[in-house]
């Protein structure tokens, strides 16, 4: 039986992304920040007579992560790792710059670590990122560097270390950088992306970023265009590649859209 790891799993797309791999055969670790939510949508899922299970996990908590990470030494390896846990945040100033790329970039880099031992050979890592990630929000400048085939994660830790210090100081327009802290965290998790399946390479473990288009969800709205099914659909054929799949893109619809 194949094992998915989902974050961000409560509700929205990580909720219907979870119940799409429980219904393709998955055991699924449904895991979210908030104890009381992800087992009650665990539980539902399981009367459904899906394999679900249900974990706490806050991706911005260090402590968290390692705890999962020892949790899930004791489980087979994982098959499917889906980083879809977000964050937006109201206003724009240093602080919510901080926690905006902790909850999307910093996360997931966290998480992707924490378990690349627990990962099967074949495992697929999939990052649920957005269009708004399209280098070009960004200058000239930055998206050579993010772009750039040496790209490290030292290098994308400055980057995220200069945009905030940037915003504090009033100076990332001149910087290059959008005032759009979201925007933002999905270029460096984007960055990443391409960074790991680097790493990876001579392995068949892929990497792949998947934006899902604007869905109607808590953080898309009512007045988006396109259904959770939609959105997710995206996401687990990301997830369910097989070792002749493709690494190191980044997907709509899983059609290869531009960085």
């Amino acid at each position: 039986m194949p094992i998915a790891v989902v974050t961000g799993a409560n509700r929205g797309l990580g909720l219907e992304t979870v119940r799409s791999l429980a219904r393709r055969g998955y055991r699924v670790w449904l895991t979210g920040r908030d104890a009381d939510n992800v087992t009650a949508a665990a539980s539902a899922l399981s009367r459904e007579g899906l394999d679900v299970r249900s974990a706490t996990l806050d991706v911005t908590s260090p402590s968290s992560v390692n705890a999962f990470a020892e949790r899930m030494g004791d489980e087979p390896p994982i098959d499917a790792l889906i980083n879809n846990a977000g964050a937006t945040f109201s206003g724009f100033n240093a602080e919510v710059a901080q926690r905006t790329l902790d909850a999307n970039y910093r996360g997931p880099v966290r998480l992707s670590a924490a378990l690349l031992p627990r990962l099967a050979v074949n495992a697929n890592i999939v990052m649920v990122s957005s269009g708004m990630g399209e280098l070009g929000n960004l200058s000239p400048e930055l998206q050579k560097r993010l772009i750039s085939p040496t790209l490290t994660r030292e290098q994308l830790d400055q980057l995220a270390t200069e945009f905030v210090n940037a915003v504090a100081r009033g100076t990332h327009g001149a910087a290059g950088f959008p005032s759009n802290a979201y925007s933002v965290s999905k270029a460096l998790l984007n960055g990443f992306t391409r960074v790991l399946a680097r790493e990876l390479a001579g392995t068949t473990r892929r990497v792949n970023a998947v934006c899902p288009g604007w869905v109607k969800t808590r953080m898309g709205g009512s007045s988006a265009p396109r259904t959770l099914e939609q959105g997710t659909s995206g996401i687990v054929w990301a997830a369910t590649l097989d070792a002749s799949g493709p690494t190191g893109g980044f997907f709509r619809d899983a059609k290869v859209i531009a960085w």
